[in-house]
């Protein structure tokens, strides 16, 4: 017989007293009931006695993806207010908008833009954003889920009529810029009633439409051409891996053993607050560190990577990652048995993570701060709520922090970057603001 049951508010309170002392209030998108929720966070650990597993999110903490995040959603604001010129408007502010716009869902992030940007907000220019966005999805676009998704806002937004035109049944892919036109000519009268919750649906679709069409120029193998072109970076890839990345992923799959002790130079140089460790530290943590690298050799650790990302998203995104990672590893100071052994290992990212867990294994209104995806991860890590207490949890942001104490993991550790060093990371119970190498070097995992 089913558990569930309806309960009164005063037993509600009455059990919530053995959920611990902290809760999470998670706001929900607009359109969903209720408009917010509470979740109770697992009591912090500092120091756990052992290590099975760890979780740690893609973008920002594996890789340096959000900027391409950041790039699109800036993209869908300057279209849709017809700022487009860079010289007239500088774009996203790093204080007031960076904050809001990394470690939530898609569509709370553009649920902030479209409110802290609405008096600039051109309704013109966003019908003609959002058609050009339906049509390049409908003929470039790769995701299946997301291209039904954009037939849904359309006859939505606009109605069926649109989607059954000759212009977009018999189009031809070098004619979407001006089919894009016609199309906002013929149906601008048509748009149903732009509130502020079809405006977010639309810009949703503009997102992505960028946002994919940067991934599939990246795929072709473009990346450093684009990373020229949009960051001004010469040599720089829009996928790279956070500092110390690769020697995380070998130290813990106990690829490394004592010739970690090689790499310390590496880390070194990857650490981001080079105050942290003092010189006459080093011989000390050295030894600290060869002994764990010797211990994961023996006992390796599971590894899941946990995404707001769609499938189609992180596979490209993690594949790229996993080229520039096999080259940093070739130029590693090791012997050539253990570099063949890694290399083999690295060759794809499906031999490294043991859970591989995206939006696509959940919803668009259940993703960070909400504690699903994580919840799904431990679970495709076979671990067991009696061993959460072994489980090291790895986030850049506030909503992912509050995503892994609610899922029940007690070690929540943030490794803050550039574009979230503003986020409010009270839920974690470490913050390495070092990131990896720190991590490794300093606090030895925070194990014991």
């Amino acid at each position: 017989m089913s558990k569930n049951k309806i309960i009164k508010v005063d037993e509600a309170i009455r059990l919530t007293f053995g959920f611990g002392n902290e809760f999470a209030l998670v706001h929900n998108p607009d359109f969903v009931h209720p408009s917010l929720e509470l979740y109770p966070l697992t009591p912090k650990i500092l120091k756990p006695k052992a290590l099975k597993a760890v979780v740690m999110d893609m973008d920002g903490t594996t890789t340096t993806t959000e900027e391409i995040c950041i790039h699109s959603l800036e993209y869908m604001i300057r279209k849709i207010t017809a700022r487009t010129d860079a010289a007239k408007w500088k774009g996203l502010n790093h204080e007031s908008d960076y904050p809001n716009i990394i470690g939530n869902s898609t569509t709370k992030h553009v649920e902030y833009l479209i409110r802290a940007y609405q008096k600039y907000f051109n309704k013109e220019e966003f019908k003609k954003a959002f058609i050009f966005a339906v049509v390049w999805t409908l003929t470039l676009g790769r995701d299946k889920k997301r291209t039904e998704e954009v037939r849904i806002n359309a006859n939505h937004l606009i109605g069926k009529d649109f989607l059954h035109d000759k212009l977009i049944t018999n189009l031809q892919t070098s004619e979407i810029d001006k089919t894009s036109l016609k199309l906002y000519k013929k149906y601008s009268s048509s748009f149903m009633d732009l509130n502020f919750t079809n405006i977010v649906k639309g810009s949703v679709d503009i997102y992505y439409q960028r946002y994919h069409e940067l991934l599939i120029k990246i795929q072709k193998g473009d990346g450093e051409i684009l990373a020229k072109e949009l960051s001004h970076n010469p040599g720089k890839h829009f996928i790279e891996p956070m500092p110390g990345v690769a020697v995380f992923m070998a130290l813990i799959k106990g690829l490394l053993g004592e010739e970690i002790e090689k790499l310390i130079p590496d880390l070194l140089n990857d650490l981001k607050s080079k105050d942290l460790i003092d010189g006459k530290e080093i011989k000390k943590l050295s030894k600290n560190l060869v002994a764990l690298s010797k211990r994961f050799e023996q006992v390796p650790l599971k590894i899941a990577v946990v995404t707001s990302s769609i499938f189609y998203e992180a596979d490209i995104v993690l594949t790229e990652l996993f080229k520039v990672i096999d080259q940093q590893v070739k130029e590693w100071n090791i012997s050539s048995i253990r570099k063949k052994k890694i290399l083999r290992m690295f060759e794809n990212y499906r031999n490294v993570y043991d859970g591989f867990v995206t939006a696509s294994d959940s919803n668009e209104i259940r993703l960070k701060p909400h504690r699903d995806l994580y919840s799904i991860a431990l679970h495709q890590l076979d671990i067991p709520q009696s061993d959460f207490n072994k489980v090291i949890g790895l986030e850049d942001s506030e909503s992912g922090t509050f995503a892994i104490r609610a899922a029940g993991i007690g070690l929540c550790v943030a490794v803050p970057f550039a574009q979230t060093s503003g986020h409010n990371l009270e839920a974690a119970s470490h913050i390495a603001y070092g990131g990896l190498p720190e991590i490794m070097l300093k606090r030895i995992l925070y194990l014991k």
